[in-house]
């Protein structure tokens, strides 16, 4: 599913027109990568949890080259699924 498709999805179950159903759905990405770029995790009830997790430094290798390289630590955003959605999947 496209973002676009999901905006089409999002006007229709919820009756708003798809410019609304757009704004609604970008303020909901904008504030979640806010608060994940605050360090903040942000729970939806059911559905799961964003948060940030750190990736530690290590060795690596070039695959053209063969070369050792050091790749640096980094924070990366994460997603644990909930219970709601888990079961929802099985199905």
């Amino acid at each position: 599913m496209t973002k676009s498709e999901l905006i089409e999805q999002v006007a229709e179950k919820a009756s708003l027109t798809r410019q609304d159903a757009a704004r609604a759905v970008d303020g909901v990405l904008e504030t979640i990568e806010e608060a994940l770029r605050r360090g903040s995790e942000v729970a939806l009830s059911g559905f799961g949890k964003f948060h940030v997790g750190e990736r530690a430094a290590r060795a690596g290798v070039n695959p053209r080259t063969g070369e050792r390289i050091q790749i640096a630590a980094t924070r990366v955003p994460r997603f644990t699924a909930g219970s709601s959605l888990k079961s929802a999947v099985k199905r």
